[in-house]
């Protein structure tokens, strides 16, 4: 079983815009479909609500990395912790990292998710399953975002 995602997709739009809509919370939280408490501050814990139908239940959480303008900014959090009835904060979190690079007509935006084989085996294979599919979504989303 893997360890990782990892996407990748070219925007046609400039590595400063891109950076602004990863790091300015109010952007990140109008792609990725979270209302954030406040801004992304490295060694911070970022908090919030997800805005997504039918997730608004879950808590957001994340903690800053790396703001490395404007080539990488990460987080680490819980993948898909989702029910409110489970206390996630014992398990290792994965590690989020979004790489910018110029290219030609625009950027290219990596992201790469790591360590989920730290997860408790019962939540490896949906948490893996469920942000697979989660990363395609906010990479369109994200093109959406910084190509309107």
């Amino acid at each position: 079983m893997p360890d990782r995602i990892e996407k990748s997709i070219e925007l046609k739009a400039p590595v400063e815009r891109v950076w602004r809509a990863l790091t300015d919370h109010n952007q990140f939280g109008e792609w990725f479909r979270v209302k954030l408490d406040g801004p992304f501050v490295r060694g911070e814990l970022a908090c919030g609500r997800i805005t997504f139908p039918g997730y608004e239940h879950v808590k957001w959480e994340a903690r800053i990395k790396r703001m490395d303008a404007p080539r990488l900014f990460s987080f680490t959090w819980h993948p898909y912790a989702v029910d409110p009835d489970v206390d996630y904060s014992q398990e290792t979190p994965t590690l989020v990292e979004f790489r910018l690079e110029p290219i030609a007509n625009g950027t290219r935006l990596t992201v790469v998710e790591s360590g989920f084989d730290a997860l408790p085996s019962n939540r490896r294979p949906h948490a893996l399953r469920m942000n697979d599919a989660g990363w395609t979504e906010q990479m369109r989303n994200i093109q959406a975002h910084v190509e309107r």
